[in-house]
């Protein structure tokens, strides 16, 4: 991984917690792959290796990890299998929400201390039980997921009562919460509740056999009526929309799985081509060397954006940072599959052919332009539109 100004030494020591585990993930990889399968064993190193806590305190167990250290884990992790990066996020994320990005919103004092307490729950379960939280939100129903949903949440003494349907809902077969974005009749504010995975009402829908990032397991996940308790609903009514306003970076995650694909595919090339070293090795031919020397820009310009945009994350971030949110999302989800297809073409044939690495990577790649909420269709919208119109830096969401 690049050094740069963002890997203090508290991060890289979470990353180098990851690195570590690097090698067995990536012996799995094929395997996960192949089978459409969640990645449980993976699942079970991160548990060994704290990492479930990687983004809660260490006063609670956790490694303390703050928004930046997740991406550069995520980025290492997803240079071993980035599909497993993607169900990590989704756990991750939950823990972010309802940690630091929560602690910078403004809340009452009853709200703070609802948070407090829920938030508590949330985080002994994880540090102490080894909970895998899941954040499905898309419902295929609107191009974002902050626009409101048709998930809805009925109050019920103790709770709610919730029923919906969430699409692409990954670790659908290892979630044991899966922490849904729901609305109360009458109420324009979004709940994010907690849904057990094995509450009565919740169900999977259909099979899951994907171009890639098959080990992300992402079923729709069905809810008929589904009792969830008080202390489940993870942030007071209001914050999750104040959040989605005020911390857009949030919705950047999926991208540094995507970006540590990259750096798997120049690893792939670049293993392609030095071979044994040798006078007749592949890197002396002129036309292998300039697809290498464009491969290598692509990645580079891609790295050094989302760099930058993680030098300038927090709160409340002015019009132009979420432009180059936008455009790091878009340059990333759309620089992977073109760093893959040209890596394909640098290798040749056999490249094409399973369990080639980079095959994978490809089929992988590909997915990215397209996952919500932030898809590369999305921010390109909000690009076309910014600073053209008067409203279309007024909802970074």
């Amino acid at each position: 991984m690049t050094r740069s100004p963002l890997a203090t030494p508290e991060r890289m020591a979470i990353v180098d917690r990851v690195r570590q585990l690097g090698p067995a993930i990536a012996a799995r990889a094929v395997g996960h792959d192949l089978a459409a399968e969640f990645p449980k064993a993976n699942w079970d190193d991160f548990t060994e290796a704290g990492l479930l806590g990687i983004c809660i305190p260490a006063e609670d167990g956790g490694l303390g990890g703050d928004f930046v250290a997740y991406a550069l884990a995520s980025e290492e992790l997803g240079r071993h299998c980035a599909a497993t990066a993607l169900t990590f996020n989704m756990h991750v994320a939950t823990t972010l929400l309802t940690g630091q990005i929560a602690d910078d919103m403004d809340l009452s004092d009853d709200d703070g201390e609802t948070l407090r307490q829920r938030r508590s729950v949330l985080r002994r379960g994880v540090i102490d039980d080894g909970i895998i939280h899941s954040q499905p939100f898309s419902e295929g129903v609107s191009a974002g997921a902050t626009s409101g949903f048709s998930t809805r949440a009925q109050p019920v003494d103790g709770g709610y009562r919730v029923s919906g349907r969430k699409i692409f809902a990954s670790l659908s077969g290892g979630a044991h919460i899966n922490n849904v974005a729901c609305m109360v009749e009458g109420d324009e504010r979004v709940r994010l509740l907690g849904v057990p995975a094995n509450a009565e009402g919740v169900t999977l829908e259909g099979s899951w056999d994907p171009l890639g990032m098959r080990a992300t397991d992402s079923r729709t996940l069905v809810m008929e009526n589904v009792f969830v308790p008080d202390d489940h609903e993870w942030l007071p009514p209001g914050v999750f929309d104040q959040a989605a306003q005020r911390w857009p970076y949030f919705y950047m995650t999926l991208s540094f799985s995507y970006l540590g694909l990259m750096q798997a595919i120049i690893d792939a090339t670049s293993e392609y081509l030095i071979g044994d070293g040798g006078s007749t090795s592949r890197r002396n031919h002129p036309i292998k060397q300039q697809g290498w020397a464009q491969m290598n820009l692509i990645y580079e310009q891609a790295q050094a954006l989302c760099y930058r945009v993680l030098g300038e994350v927090g709160v409340d971030p002015s019009a132009a940072q979420v432009r180059r949110a936008w455009a790091s999302m878009v340059t990333t989800m759309e620089a992977a599959p073109d760093l893959a297809s040209l890596a394909l073409r640098v290798c040749g044939g056999r490249s094409l052919l399973r369990p080639s690495a980079l095959e994978r990577f490809y089929r992988d790649a590909r997915c990215g332009a397209t996952m919500l909420p932030w898809s590369v269709e999305v921010c390109l919208e909000r690009l076309g539109r910014a600073d053209l119109f008067p409203d279309a830096t007024e909802n970074p969401a």
